[in-house]
């Protein structure tokens, strides 16, 4: 006659202890594979809602344009509220006023690149420093091209790539930016959270342009590299990108 196969107690109470671990295990990847379809979606609607915001934007702006020369006058678009700033000197010599405002603006080496918020402090600061730098008012695809080509965000005083929505999201969660648009779009609007946001992104390390510069002691309003540039600040983004 047979033995009956007796299973200690032990063992049925680790089996079910597993059984349960991993139904647990099988119900967080469900839950997690639910959030992460939610999260797509919201993030997908978002880009549309900034897509739609900023096609607007644009159309009213050639509206204004139009019916400014229909009534042949001139149209005055609103004043800048962002600038990109572009160290393109070394600073030997250089007088410790000039220094520190560089160090504020967070552009302690060569071809580091910024985004700033202009107010009237910021604007006095850029003309004090204009000689080292070169500046303008960068379009949205200026900014979404620096932030997707170079962007790096500031985690625990480390340098980490912005290569996932869940790097942003981690840092700025808080902010309800949760990804890559929310944070171009943010930055491109200069929004609420603009400081903090731009504070999240480490300083753009950027090449030297393509062709090099062409004088960088004269001001760009005399054929060099320094200063305001406006618009055109776009053209010397992409030669460094």
């Amino acid at each position: 006659m047979a033995t009956p196969n007796f299973v200690p107690e032990t063992v049925l109470k680790k089996r079910r202890t597993q059984e349960q671990i991993a139904a647990a295990a099988e119900e967080k990847a469900r839950e997690k594979k639910v959030r992460d379809a939610e999260k797509k979606e919201k993030v997908f609607k978002r880009a549309e809602k900034y897509l739609e915001e900023y096609r607007l934007a644009e159309k009213d702006e050639i509206r204004l344009r139009r019916e400014a020369k229909a009534n042949k006058s001139i149209y005055v678009p609103a004043e800048a509220k962002l600038a990109f700033v572009i160290r393109i000197r070394g600073i030997i010599g250089v007088s410790p006023k000039v220094r520190k405002i560089l160090q504020l603006l967070r552009l302690r080496q060569l071809h580091n690149g910024v985004f700033v918020k202009l107010n009237g402090s910021t604007s006095k600061m850029l003309r004090l420093v204009e000689p080292y730098i070169a500046y303008g008012y960068p379009n949205l695809k200026s900014v979404r091209e620096l932030i997707y080509k170079r962007g790096y965000g500031k985690v625990d005083k480390k340098r980490i790539p912005i290569d996932s929505n869940a790097v942003v999201e981690d840092a700025l969660g808080a902010c309800d930016i949760i990804c890559v648009e929310d944070l171009i779009h943010e930055i491109y609007t200069v929004g609420p959270h603009f400081t903090k946001v731009n504070n999240f992104l480490w300083p753009f390390k950027l090449s030297s342009p393509t062709g090099g510069f062409k004088q960088k002691l004269l001001h760009y309003n005399e054929g060099g590299d320094a200063g305001l540039r406006g618009e055109k600040i776009h053209e010397l983004i992409k030669k460094m990108l």
